[in-house]
């Protein structure tokens, strides 16, 4: 443990923002995934109630990946390929 004042100080700061950022990267993760299963499930039954869903839950994650990338939690090149792989996929369909 730190000896000094301004040492424990960033050893809680750093700690903090360690919980904020993995629970924004857990939140990306999870509306890619649930943005992924969306486009399966639309390849077996195209309806455009289905599509509608991708298209809001595309701009979900695009949001969450933006509002990352703003406080510094994603690399630029990562927020980039992340949107990249998203708006490949919905291109495919």
């Amino acid at each position: 443990m730190a000896n000094i004042k301004s040492a424990q100080k960033r050893v809680q700061i750093s700690e903090r923002n360690r919980i904020r950022n993995r629970q924004y990267k857990s939140l990306v993760k999870t509306y890619t995934k649930k943005y992924f299963s969306l486009i399966e499930s639309y390849k077996e039954n195209p309806t455009g109630e289905n599509f509608t869903l991708i298209v809001e839950t595309s701009n979900k994650v695009y949001s969450k990946i933006d509002k990352a990338l703003k406080k510094k939690i994603f690399h630029k090149n990562t927020a980039a390929r992340k949107k990249s792989q998203i708006g490949r996929a919905l291109k495919q369909l």
